[in-house]
């Protein structure tokens, strides 16, 4: 059997990240995969960085944050990539643009952020106007569609970006998992229409994966306390009170 243990979107909250690189330890895993969006946030995205840039046993994978913080000029940056952005040295700048953007961590699975070709796709939930909240579920032709050429080359497709914690088996048997995010679990966006992202409580997210002897893979979801109220004082600290509350609740603040 190989386990495989997957995260995603730690968002420089690095008390969230503590706890879930300590919960996959006591589990025990053979792979660890980080699915991106590591740094840009509110809460300590110098903490996360020098975290994660010390596993070297993870298997990382560039998100379209990471992507952000090295092409864009800081004026056009959100404040999220803003804040990462300004505890850059070159040594992580050098980190940050050698991680591939995508990855095959063993025989069968692939990594990637948003989709195998797209970091900014989602690729199980889709944005639809005449939904509520104009987010619902993909289609199982969406998701092979948004898949590509990848579609039926893997048992298993690991991603992340939405911040929503999913396993979704496909037809003909390969199974996609969004393990959730680690440190933000609410958002807002306006691309391509406004909408809210919300797993609905405060808890760290990951997923583990095991494949059997007969090559079939299993998941399981986890949601794990930390210490919401460090990572909140940390958000605080920066301005960023909807991060905060983000944080706190698994929700996004209304107006």
């Amino acid at each position: 059997m190989t386990t495989i243990a997957a995260f995603s979107d730690v968002h420089g909250n690095t008390p969230a990240l503590r706890a879930v690189l300590d919960a996959i330890a006591d589990l025990g895993s053979d792979i660890i995969v980080n699915l991106g969006d590591i740094a840009s946030g509110g809460v300590d995205p110098r903490g996360t960085l020098d975290v994660l840039r010390a596993r070297t046993d993870i298997v990382t994978v560039k998100g379209n944050h990471e992507r952000q913080l090295l092409t864009r000029p800081r004026a056009s940056m959100s404040r999220s990539d803003q804040l990462a952005y300004d505890v850059l040295g070159d040594d992580d700048r050098a980190w940050l643009d050698a991680l591939p953007t995508r990855s095959e961590p063993t025989d069968g699975v692939l990594a990637f952020h948003g989709s195998p070709s797209d970091d900014l796709c989602y690729l199980l939930e889709t944005v639809d106007v005449t939904a509520a909240n104009a987010l619902r579920e993909a289609t199982d032709a969406e998701v092979l569609e948004r898949l590509g050429d990848d579609a039926g080359r893997f048992r298993l497709h690991l991603c992340g970006h939405t911040h929503l914690q999913r396993t979704r088996a496909l037809p003909g048997g390969a199974l996609v998992v969004n393990p959730g995010s680690v440190g933000w679990p609410a958002y807002t966006d306006d691309h391509p229409a406004p909408h809210a992202v919300e797993a609905g409580t405060p808890h760290a997210r990951f997923s583990t994966a095991t494949r059997r002897d007969d090559g079939a893979w299993t998941v399981s979801e986890h949601a794990i306390a930390y210490d919401v109220d460090e990572a909140v004082a940390l958000a605080e600290s920066n301005q960023r009170p909807d991060v905060a509350y983000a944080l706190r609740t698994g929700l996004v603040a209304r107006q």
